[in-house]
């Protein structure tokens, strides 16, 4: 009789027995490459895990040995990598012996383009969402220097607008600033070449900088930064454009990472006017000297004592 049925049979030379078999080691296998890959995630939320408590448990940046600076540097580049997928490099450069830094703008050169500002957020790692900007162009009435009155929010189409004049405002790095008298931590201080900087890492967030600064130079992270990756710059500072976290405050640094290594601040780059000019003021020859001794200058609120570094002057 022949026997009929409606299930397959193995295959020559597979019995039921080695069906089975098989199926145990595919189970291990899958077993085996399932446990690697937790076991990878699990050693990868240890390493977040441990970078976190050395970050929180670091000391101040003034403080730090040489040897624990290296470390909180490795774990910023590998919280970089992790959290936003772009290897950065850390740099630790140190202020240039006999170099004070010192800025000047021609408000008649300037057209209000704000070119300035998207150079600045592109070059510093800025949050794109928030729109922290570190440079405020303000647009006002010819004749009017009621900074209250100034509109910052016009439309960069179209400038200069007739009957308007422009007043670019960023961070004095003042000589007296009143921002570090007024931080409770030490999270901020000013560095031997006149520029002013915050360690993100010992900030409390109080924001008690900000209320201090009368140039409105100082910005709070409200939410945590949005950068996406293909928009990150690498090259960073530990005192400058590194990113920055949730509940720190940030400010311009005159482009701390590029300035110590000789180069010009990315705003004064970008600019299509040429209404920029930045230099070292212990330099006799130096293009910010010349501005201060043949030209008619003034600056911000200086009746205040917070000797700005940072002066406007016109043709």
């Amino acid at each position: 009789m022949t026997e009929h049925s409606d299930t397959p049979r193995p295959r020559a030379g597979l019995s039921r027995r080695g069906l089975l078999r098989r199926g145990g080691w595919l189970g291990a296998i899958a077993a085996v490459f399932g446990g690697t890959a937790a076991l990878a995630q699990k050693e990868a939320d240890d390493a977040a895990i441990s970078d976190t408590f050395g970050s929180m448990f670091q000391d101040q940046y003034q403080r730090m040995t040489p040897a624990e600076v290296q470390a909180a540097i490795a774990r910023i580049e590998r919280k970089a990598k992790r959290e936003l997928g772009a290897d950065i490099k850390v740099g630790n450069e140190g202020p240039l012996p006999g170099v004070v830094y010192g800025y000047a703008l021609n408000l008649s050169k300037c057209k209000g383009t704000r070119r300035c500002v998207e150079a600045c957020m592109a070059e510093n790692n800025n949050s794109r969402d928030t729109q922290i900007q570190y440079i405020r162009v303000l647009e006002l009435n010819f004749g009017d220097m009621q900074l209250t009155r100034a509109n910052q929010y016009y439309e960069a189409e179209g400038v200069p607008r007739k009957g308007k004049w422009y007043l670019p405002i960023q961070c004095m790095q003042c000589d007296n600033p009143p921002c570090v008298k007024a931080c409770p931590v030490q999270a901020t201080w000013k560095e031997p070449d006149g520029i002013t900087v915050i360690d993100y890492d010992w900030c409390i967030g109080c924001r008690y900088c900000q209320a201090a600064c009368p140039y409105w130079a100082r910005h709070f992270n409200w939410n945590q930064p949005k950068l996406p990756k293909e928009e990150v710059n690498p090259d960073t500072h530990y005192l400058g454009n590194r990113p920055r976290t949730k509940g720190v405050m940030e400010k311009c640094t005159f482009c701390i990472q590029r300035t110590r290594k000789g180069r010009l601040p990315a705003c004064l780059e970008a600019c299509p006017t040429g209404a920029r000019v930045f230099g070292n003021l212990l330099d006799p020859n130096s293009d910010i000297r010349y501005v201060l001794e043949n030209k008619v200058v003034f600056r911000l609120k200086e009746d205040l004592g917070t000797e700005p570094k940072f002066w406007y002057y016109t043709d």
